[in-house]
């Protein structure tokens, strides 16, 4: 006997078929059709997260948690976007692919280089975006919820920190993580975020932030480690004297940056002078006793 065809399995293991109103657009398995040797795939209609746009595809994308979503009327405002048609590879392309009004029937490479093309757009935008009244609004809800990571340092007891660059120029430096509390910088712990380039948050923002939420920032950290050994703390005076040695050596570099030649009196001229007294007969000690009586002989004439 013949064995049944595959179409013919297929209506056996499905006992109603689909709905008329089904759009078959993207390839998934309906939970109705199982059996104990396959599971048929059908054609399901899409969810809303297929359906996303350009912003919010990047936005949620892993190591792009730093970003605030830009508004559509802002990156269609070309005053916005002044100067930027120099700086970005196919910018006409790129900006229709932020936008979501990108019809280029493009091939894999060109493709990938529009697509690398809109985000290094949407960074510039971004540090534009983030100083302005609606941008600081979703930076600091973000910087609340403490997005940016908290400051390793102890004695800042986990205080949240800002994303900045040290320069406005694109590929100059990366993202730093700025913590008002010690008012120092720091490296983004995933790598994931340690390449992003510092231009797309610029260098101003945290300053920016602050004059405009002054409440936000906190007090600064008095609190320091003080060094111990045993428990006991280290003597001041070791710490005072490498302190000295170390503020004189940057004062001799300075000084032959300058062009400036100085002597200073080194221990090895106090022993040539030790040895010259020797030499004719005098003894430092002796002398100095000496000179100290004849002080107090005219101190009391």
């Amino acid at each position: 006997m013949a064995s049944p065809s595959s179409s013919q399995q297929q209506l056996e293991l499905s006992s109603t078929p689909p709905p008329p109103s089904v759009v078959p657009n993207y390839f998934r398995t309906d939970p109705t059709l199982r059996s104990s040797r396959q599971r048929l795939p059908v054609y399901l209609p899409p969810s809303s997260d297929d359906t996303a746009n350009w912003r919010t595809q990047f936005i949620s994308s892993r190591g792009n948690e730093y970003f605030c979503e830009i508004d559509e009327e802002y990156l269609t405002d070309r005053f916005n976007l002044t100067g930027l048609n120099t700086e970005v590879p196919y910018y006409q392309y790129a900006l229709d692919l932020v936008t979501d009004v990108f019809d280029l029937d493009a091939d894999d490479d060109l493709r990938e280089q529009i697509e690398k093309s809109a985000r290094h757009l949407y960074g510039l935008v971004h540090a534009r975006y983030i100083v302005t009244t609606r941008g600081l609004t979703k930076m600091v809800d973000k910087y609340k919820k403490g997005d940016f990571g908290k400051c390793p340092r102890v004695m800042c007891e986990g205080q949240p920190l800002l994303p900045m660059g040290q320069h406005d120029i694109p590929n100059m430096s990366t993202v730093r993580l700025y913590c008002p509390k010690c008012e120092d910088l720091y490296n983004p712990k995933s790598s994931r975020h340690a390449s992003i380039d510092g231009a797309y948050f610029g260098a101003s923002f945290p300053s920016m932030l602050f004059q405009v939420y002054p409440g936000l920032v906190p007090e600064k950290s008095t609190s320091r480690y003080e060094p111990r050994i045993y428990g006991f703390k280290v003597h001041a005076a070791a710490a005072l004297a490498r302190w000295q040695d170390q503020y004189r050596e940057d004062m001799k570099t300075r000084l032959r940056d300058a062009g400036m030649e100085v002597k200073y009196v080194e221990d090895e001229e106090v022993e040539d002078d030790e040895d010259d007294d020797e030499d004719q007969g005098f003894d430092p000690k002796e002398r100095v006793v000496g000179d100290a009586t004849s002080g107090r002989m005219d101190m009391g004439v």
